[in-house]
């Protein structure tokens, strides 16, 4: 697969946090106080792993309907991470507090998604290949020892940000902010 392909997944998800930021946060009144705040996860392992796994095999297998459910959820989860950004910022949060809530998890997290959409943009980037006389088959073995490789490693990655946020990103961030 080409290198510039997979940089895709990464401009787009990149794009749609910047818009996700700028979107209106509809008025609710004034700044809350955040510094009382104790982080205490109130989910559970298993509901975080498969609300991510969700995530995950949606960008996957969204290749097998031409990459549109893994286009969807980038722009989604993009838009989101953006606009929770700026509804920290908007209660009150520092950049400090939001590094710390976000980034231990997020740095496995992040990379997952997006790895689990180079694999989801795989097929129909080769199919599209194919059809451009650019390749002799659709899909080669090959092709789906690297597809089947990117799905193992954001699935991996995503296990272990499910514990890290459920585990770990509390406590640090209890230990940090009080």
């Amino acid at each position: 697969m080409q290198l510039r392909f997979c940089y895709f997944p990464l401009i787009l998800f990149m794009l749609c946090i910047i818009l996700g930021y700028y979107m209106d946060i509809p008025n609710v009144g004034s700044k809350y106080d955040i510094s009382n705040i104790n982080i205490i996860p109130s989910y559970t392992f298993t509901s975080i792993l498969i609300n991510n796994l969700k995530v995950i095999l949606a960008n996957i297998f969204g290749g097998f309907l031409f990459g549109l459910p893994t286009l969807i959820n980038i722009i989604y989860n993009g838009f989101m991470i953006g606009f929770q950004v700026k509804g920290l910022f908007f209660i009150g949060a520092d950049l400090k507090y939001i590094l710390i809530t976000m980034l231990p998890h997020g740095i496995f997290e992040i990379p997952a998604m997006l790895i689990a959409a180079v694999a989801g943009f795989k097929i129909p980037y080769e199919i599209t290949l194919y059809l451009l006389d650019k390749k002799e088959k659709p899909i080669t073995e090959e092709d789906i020892k690297e597809f089947l490789k990117l799905a193992g490693i954001s699935i991996v990655l995503i296990v272990i940000a499910a514990f890290v946020e459920v585990y770990i990103t509390p406590e640090i961030a209890n230990y940090l902010l009080h």
